[in-house]
């Protein structure tokens, strides 16, 4: 072989296959979320891997009856597979959710997120005249001596969220979501900083106001 020959070789023995071939190898996209799949499995559980129906604490189609568990139905299936996998993971640990989460697939929680998605929400209600102004104020404009923000800003006028962004947190039991607030400003909930943040800087009576009414706005 001549000098230009070995050269054209080495040369070639250099470069990536793609950019010799021009074929690209792509990921194998994630298959497509199936709402059905994930009724089963919301309704029925996987007993087989001691995965119990979500039915007896998040109720019929995602509304639960009891405000120690949250209300899921019409949930943007985004934030649902999110936090299966942060439950999964213990970046929010829960002595319930996360063996339960560690059961499921990635495809698994995709499924029972399009499930949720799709079904309509029996919304809460705010029930303190009281606070109802506190609250109103807080989630339309924040509380700028303090640097908290308007919880509008993130989750929307009527609590509807920004899908892949923002939960839907409109209509949510008043104390889950005050719970939920307390757990971040705690440090107990630690899968997002931005509302660790947020809640650190809000007392007690100012985040039972904004939870309740979050519970009434749609």
């Amino acid at each position: 072989m001549n000098r230009i020959g070995k050269l054209l070789v080495v040369v070639a023995l250099a470069l990536p296959v793609t950019a010799i071939t021009g074929v690209v190898f792509a990921a194998a996209p994630a298959a497509k979320a199936d709402p059905a799949r994930g009724e089963t499995l919301y309704t029925q559980g996987a007993p087989d891997r001691n995965v119990p129906s979500c039915l007896s604490c998040h109720g019929a189609a995602g509304n639960s009856a009891a405000a120690i568990n949250p209300k899921l139905a019409a949930q943007h299936p985004e934030y649902m597979h999110k936090q299966l996998q942060n439950f999964k993971e213990k970046s929010r640990n829960n002595p319930i959710m996360t063996p339960i989460a560690s059961a499921l697939s990635e495809q698994e929680m995709r499924d029972v997120g399009a499930y949720l998605a799709r079904q309509q929400l029996k919304p809460a209600t705010a029930r303190n005249k009281e606070t109802i102004e506190l609250g109103q104020k807080i989630y339309r404009a924040g509380i700028a001596d303090k640097g908290v923000p308007a919880c509008a800003a993130c989750h929307g006028p009527t609590g509807t969220g920004i899908p892949a962004q923002y939960p839907r947190i409109g209509g949510q039991f008043a104390e889950y979501t005050e719970a939920q607030l307390v757990a971040f400003r705690q440090g107990a909930r630690k899968n997002n900083a931005v509302m660790t943040a947020v809640a650190a800087r809000m007392s007690d009576a100012e985040i039972k106001a904004v939870a309740d009414y979050v519970a009434g706005i749609r």
